[in-house]
């Protein structure tokens, strides 16, 4: 029976990739901890559904806890860890980032420093396309420059990507960094604009529309993106002998390491995004149209073609299905 570690285990998407693990009869170490950044009683529902497994063992922490990954590693092997934990959110890293250098900066890097002492066959970390920052040209493509991010939130994950390459040189840790495309679902975080609408709008509230309504994101429907990345579990990536690399592929010329995209690779009108929650609701929102936040961009567009090469699939759950499917899971757990 394989083992993984997945930090975030309590998280949106990190429950739902412990739980397709469980159902495939791995063993899970699930590390998570259960902060405040949102309600903790949504977090706890989720591990709770995690625990009816044999195979579930629920640790409570940091992972920026001094020691804490090392002797996790050490006791338990992990042959995969999937990485997942970490302080999201781009405005809230204007208000408090130092929350960001520790859970995502300071707990990467205990976690690369637990993977040298105890290398696992595959470690797979959590990025986000916010890494793409001022890039303009689109679909984003994996072999882009990426120097420029907009958020302090998106610097720090840029960075554990550098950290992360320079671990898996050093040591040949095989390393797969996604970049995440803007994920939906049923069991969302409360401070994603999904949640968010769906709430104010069955509240009979206004909604806050940024930029006035002229934003594009590529929204990744949570399931397709936990299959993409259990599919990339098995395409362990390898240092190339001759350090040349097919073109298309972001795998490092010096490293067992790659950066991938997981989204639908298809940029959706926010307004558009607003009416399948109209639809899915039933009730017309009332718009309070707002300028641009800070650190934010005006598009997201994922180029998933590496994905698609690597693995076969491609996320395909169109936005009207995914935010129905959400509508109907808020429903039923707030009773709304």
């Amino acid at each position: 029976m394989p083992t993984a570690l997945v930090t975030g285990a309590a998280g949106f998407i990190g429950s739902f990739v412990c739980r397709t693990l469980l159902e495939e009869g791995w063993r899970v170490i699930g590390l998570d901890c259960l902060s405040d950044y949102y309600d903790v009683a949504l977090k706890e529902r989720r591990e709770e559904t995690l625990a009816a497994y044999d195979g579930y063992r629920s640790v409570h922490d940091k992972v920026e806890t001094p020691g804490l990954l090392m002797s996790l590693f050490e006791a338990e092997k992990p042959d995969v860890v999937i990485h997942l934990a970490a302080q999201a959110g781009v405005r809230y890293s204007i208000e408090n980032p130092r929350s960001y250098l520790e859970s995502n900066i300071i707990g990467t890097f205990e976690l690369l420093e637990a993977a040298r002492a105890h290398p696992p066959k595959h470690m797979l970390l959590a990025s986000t396309s916010s890494a793409y920052g001022a890039n303009e040209e689109m679909p984003y493509r994996e072999t882009d420059k990426a120097d420029h991010q907009m958020s302090f939130y998106a610097a720090t994950k840029k960075s554990t990507e550098s950290m992360a390459h320079s671990y898996a040189h050093l040591f040949d840790l095989p390393i797969t960094m996604f970049r995440f495309f803007t994920v939906y679902g049923p069991w969302g975080r409360p401070d994603m604009a999904l949640f968010k609408f769906t709430k104010a709008i069955l509240s009979g509230k206004p909604i806050d529309v940024y930029n006035y309504g002229d934003m594009k994101r590529d929204f990744t429907y949570v399931e397709d993106l936990v299959h993409a990345i259990r599919l990339l579990i098995d395409a362990v990536p390898v240092r190339p002998e001759d350090g040349v690399v097919e073109e298309g592929d972001s795998l490092s010329p010096v490293a067992p390491f790659r950066v991938v995209n997981i989204g639908n690779n298809n940029a959706v009108q926010l307004t558009d995004f607003i009416a399948a929650i109209e639809d899915a609701t039933g009730r017309e929102a009332e718009r309070n149209l707002m300028p641009m936040q800070p650190g934010d961009v005006p598009a997201t567009w994922a180029d998933a073609s590496l994905l698609k090469r690597l693995t076969g699939y491609a996320p395909k759950t169109a936005v009207p299905e995914g935010v129905a499917n959400f509508v109907r899971w808020y429903r039923q757990y707030y009773n709304a």
